[in-house]
């Protein structure tokens, strides 16, 4: 009578692993060995902020943080329950001010269609939508949650608050992420905004990032999760990513794909102000 091998693996038993066996046993294994390795030692604080500091250096270093703008020319698709309900070709300016902690340091003009025939002008001042009728002041709610989302952007983050009064980082450990090596790190602020962060184990760079809002219409929260990938060298060492792919609650709102990506081009004041003799029109609703 053939005695049974209860509870020990087939590899003990000298017997060969199915395909899928073997890739989980090898992805177990890639795990264990970084998280004995890398994280020996450390705190989750020293860790994380290890993890960060190497992101910036494959960012670009002290290039990537003395960045002053940057300019994305590509096309926009903007979706509703997973269907296409939108598509322009779009230019997004970006200018960088004085970091001010907890506050929105930067301004930022969206402008969509070949001529730029419609923008979105965000500022630390207020947001607008402009068109050929006039600026119209966004919604609190729609401005706000720029502001939020901005405050939790992991390139904003490494660019304008390091080193800010109250920020945590946080590491979760190491992890495989669509059969890609990790480092996870949560990031706090002293005003408890969190957002947790993928890094590739094998570049160092942002690869994902997620964070929850309550939804001020079902109180309820939404989970946002953004992707980025298809990083280019976009000037001076600092690199980018050209494909941004933004989920909500685990429906596509967003995508981004970038045809170029040019930076420090002394971007004018007259990007980011409204022109004086714009007639203001009423706040949307």
């Amino acid at each position: 009578m053939k005695r049974k091998c209860c509870g020990v693996p087939a590899w003990q038993r000298g017997e060969w692993l199915s395909p899928a066996q073997g890739r989980a046993l090898c992805r177990c294994l890639v795990v264990v060995l970084c998280a004995a390795g890398a994280g020996f030692g450390e705190t989750q604080a020293e860790r994380g902020k290890r993890v960060v500091d190497q992101a910036v250096q494959a960012l670009g270093g002290d290039a990537f943080r003395n960045m002053e703008d940057r300019t994305e020319s590509g096309r926009a698709y903007s979706f509703y329950r997973e269907e296409l309900s939108g598509l322009s070709i779009a230019k997004i300016y970006t200018r960088y001010l004085t970091p001010a902690p907890g506050q929105l340091s930067s301004r930022e003009r969206q402008s969509f269609g070949k001529d730029g025939y419609s923008s979105v002008l965000f500022t630390d001042l207020g947001a607008w939508e402009l068109t050929f009728r006039g600026a119209r002041p966004l919604t609190d709610q729609r401005y706000d949650a720029y502001k939020d989302s901005t405050l939790r952007n992991i390139f904003y983050i490494l660019r304008q608050r390091l080193g800010e009064p109250g920020l945590i980082l946080s590491s979760q450990g190491a992890d495989i992420f669509q059969n890609l090596p990790v480092e996870i790190v949560d990031i706090t602020d002293a005003d408890n905004r969190t957002v947790t962060v993928y890094f590739s184990q094998s570049t160092k760079l942002p690869v994902r990032q997620s964070f929850r809002r309550r939804n001020p219409d079902t109180k309820d929260w939404d989970v946002e999760v953004t992707a980025f990938s298809k990083y280019r060298d976009v000037g001076g060492g600092v690199k980018w990513p050209f494909d941004v792919h933004r989920e909500r609650n685990g429906e596509k709102i967003y995508e981004m794909f970038s045809d170029s990506v040019e930076i420090n081009r002394n971007l004018t004041d007259d990007l980011f102000t409204l022109p004086g003799s714009v007639k203001v029109l009423p706040k949307a609703k």
